[in-house]
């Protein structure tokens, strides 16, 4: 049986010194023209505060692209969402994520789900859901896509690859973020550029998390753990 992490000190913290050290600050005006963006002004104000106030800051870089599917890593509690959400309307980033598509029968209600990003995806037709997103990005309209490979907030002994296929049926790149509670970063790291062999590709993005250590670190999902463990 594989054994999971229990204790905070397990996981290594050099490596998260020395990234939150290498990686710039992130800021709204460090965002490229294709990037998309919600278009905001005072909720970036707001939204720098909050973060400034809890001690939470963004680094990193985001490649002036127009499409890509955005990885929200390592995903262990419903708190990860409070430093989240802010960052990316710090950062005036949209970030769209899929939602049942019945949501959208309400007209009010469907505007303020479009409004927050969400597109309507029929989920019992799982065949089609790949498909679907797929043809999302192929109408050329600017989308980064965030989702979590890890599907649960609990343990899990592997990803789930949908978000692979799709970058790779879609012709776009991965762009992994991470959320660090030992040096209270969001960070976005290296964007990935799949090449269609998963094997070669998914420990090139396993790698950026080396050292990143979640709300609840003996949750944290066992391809993260294997790297964690390869850096002691």
């Amino acid at each position: 049986m594989t054994s999971k992490f229990t204790h905070r000190s397990k996981l290594p913290t050099a490596a998260n010194s020395a990234r939150s050290k290498i990686l710039p600050k992130l800021s709204k005006k460090d965002l490229g023209h294709l990037i998309p963006k919600r278009g905001g002004t005072i909720a970036p104000v707001i939204a720098s505060f909050l973060l400034k106030t809890s001690g939470w800051r963004i680094v990193g870089e985001i490649p002036d692209i127009s499409q890509a599917v955005v990885l929200a890593l390592p995903h262990t509690s419903n708190v990860d969402g409070v430093y989240a959400l802010p960052s990316l309307f710090a950062l005036d980033l949209k970030i769209s994520i899929m939602g049942k598509h019945t949501l959208f029968k309400v007209p009010v209600l469907a505007q303020l789900l479009r409004w927050m990003g969400i597109i309507p995806i029929d989920r019992g037709n799982k065949g089609s859901v790949l498909q679907a997103s797929i043809d999302k990005f192929k109408t050329g309209e600017p989308l980064f896509l965030g989702l979590s490979p890890e599907g649960t907030r609990e343990y899990t002994k592997n990803w789930k690859t949908g978000f692979y296929y799709l970058a790779v049926g879609a012709g776009i790149p991965i762009l992994p973020v991470a959320l660090d509670y030992n040096t209270k970063e969001v960070r976005f790291l290296s964007a990935v550029y799949p090449t269609g062999d998963i094997e070669a590709d998914l420990p090139k993005i396993y790698a950026q998390y080396k050292g990143v250590i979640p709300r609840h670190p003996e949750r944290l999902s066992q391809p993260l753990q294997d790297v964690n463990n390869s850096a002691n």
